[in-house]
């Protein structure tokens, strides 16, 4: 990674395991909490919200104009800070990200060892999220700092996905709704919960099985010992048996020869009567084995149907996780991602396709009221340092100008303008499963950008605007650079196959 911790005291501190709940971001951060304990470190305010609690984190938008952060909810923004990205040549690049990894205690292999906590990456060649020193203007080699103490809280609250923009200028999402927006396949939360509860119900009758089966185990155990003390002591009165009819067979006197045949007696009664007990204790013992079979058999095809109710509910779980559509004007394509992985692509019809369309990210930020479709909301992006539709000007220098200046909210004209021109084939549409809050329409000029790949959401370079930060990490396809992993990995290759840049 590109930033560089100078600070004797972040180096020397090893951080406390984020565990702060997505909650504690309402909290109020004391202006300067501990600027003056970090050399270097900007003193502007990190900002919260303190009118309502706060919800799970949807997205991130870094604005490079006003060196910027802030993160959204279903509501709003909920935290803000400065961040320190790209210098001159090293920009960090504009464009749409997501959270690939997390690393806590991340030190740059490349950089003199510099440590660089609470790393949160965005593309596998090295733009990451993390803490660091912030002197009031780009300062990177591509990363985008943050305070110290807002990247441990971030950190904490983010999940792998989580969507981060980062915007030429301020821009802010608004609500907005739209027929070609997904909604949720009638019916697809119920039978999710019907596969839940017959995986639940499933689970409980195997375990009930599991149980029968160690009690019919546990009973035949005990019926074998009332075979085994028959068997004992029929063998020791055939013993005496043998011993009688010794004695009688020897030359003893009458008297002798008399208790000799009374032994004998005994013993023949003895052994009879044990003989019954031994049959009826041996017919308990083989049903109790039969019921052992009979209770495993049932265990067994109980546990089938457990595992096949299971995997049938981790399917349709799967199915709806949320989903990422890209569709772009360069390619007239459709691509659909889930859980970081290629699902499929379409063509797409694109009304006036040479005529620019913008960049646009549509969220699926929560379920309405009746729980029966989803709210969205969009963020608008164009090249040159506004969002599309604002009438920001264009050509205002990045850093410290735009500090002072609120997110310019999307305009919704522009975003319907761009929806209204795309006609997707319904077999594309049908084919889009598992539409959930936090699943994501992009439409774009540009291409999907090569960062995407293996473990990775759909990444979009806006093609206008530097990219330094990035470009300096490529390198060509013959050349064999190492990735640096935490310090507990081994070095190894980009994990979808091309070599990229050490950090």
């Amino acid at each position: 990674m590109t930033s560089r911790c100078v600070n004797p005291v972040c180096r020397q501190k090893r951080l406390r395991p984020a565990c702060l709940a997505v909650a504690g971001l309402a909290l109020l951060i004391a202006a300067g909490n501990d600027a003056p304990a970090r050399s270097g470190q900007s003193q502007r305010p990190i900002e919260s919200i303190q009118s309502r609690s706060a919800g799970e984190p949807t997205m991130a938008i870094v604005s490079l104009r006003s060196q910027r952060i802030t993160v959204y909810d279903a509501t709003g923004w909920i935290l803000r800070a400065p961040v320190s990205s790209g210098t001159k040549g090293r920009e960090t690049p504009a464009g749409i990200f997501s959270v690939i990894q997390k690393v806590e205690e991340h030190y740059s292999n490349l950089y003199d060892d510099a440590f660089m906590p609470h790393m949160q990456r965005i593309t596998w060649s090295g733009i990451a999220l993390h803490g660091g020193v912030l002197p009031g203007r780009p300062a990177s080699h591509g990363c985008i700092r943050l305070p110290f103490d807002f990247a441990e809280q971030l950190f904490g609250a983010t999940a792998m996905g989580m969507r981060v923009i980062v915007a030429p200028g301020d821009v802010a999402p608004v609500e907005f709704a739209h027929p070609l927006l997904f909604q949720p396949k009638p019916g697809a939360a119920a039978l999710a919960a019907a596969r839940t509860t017959e995986a639940q119900e499933a689970a409980r009758k195997a375990a009930e099985a599991r149980i029968a089966a160690g009690t019919a185990l546990r009973e035949a155990t005990q019926a074998r010992t009332p075979v085994r003390a028959a068997e004992n002591l029929k063998r020791r009165a055939e013993a005496q048996l043998a011993a009688a009819e010794t004695k009688l067979g020897s030359d003893i006197s009458a008297e002798a020869k008399e208790q000799a045949e009374d032994a004998k007696a005994q013993a023949v009664a003895k052994i009879a009567e044990l003989q019954l007990q031994w049959d009826v204790a041996n017919v308990d013992l083989q049903l109790r084995l039969d019921a052992v079979t009979s209770a495993r058999e049932a265990a067994a095809a109980a546990e089938t149907a457990r595992a096949a109710a299971a995997e049938a509910a981790r399917q349709i779980a799967r199915e709806l996780q949320p989903v990422s559509v890209l569709i772009s004007r360069k390619t007239q394509r459709l691509y659909v991602r889930q859980a970081f992985e290629p699902v499929f692509e379409s063509p797409v019809t694109i009304a006036d396709p040479d005529r620019a369309i913008g960049t646009h990210v549509f969220t699926a930020i929560g379920r309405t009221a009746d729980d029966a479709s989803l709210r969205w909301s969009v963020v608008s992006l164009r090249s040159g340092g506004a969002p599309s539709g604002s009438a920001e000007p264009e050509d205002r220098p990045r850093g410290n100008s735009g500090r002072g200046v609120e997110p310019v909210p999307t305009d919704p004209d522009s975003a319907k303008a761009a929806l209204d021109r795309i006609v997707i084939p319904q077999d594309a549409v049908n084919r889009i499963a598992g539409i959930a809050p936090r699943s994501s329409l992009i439409v774009t000029d540009e291409p999907m950008s090569s960062e995407t790949g293996k473990g990775t959401e759909f990444v979009v370079l806006l093609s206008g605007e530097p990219q330094g930060g990035i470009k300096r990490r490529r390198r060509s396809p013959g050349s064999d650079f190492r990735y640096a992993y935490p310090r507990s990995q081994p070095f190894g290759r980009s994990p979808f196959g091309n070599p990229f840049f050490n950090w």
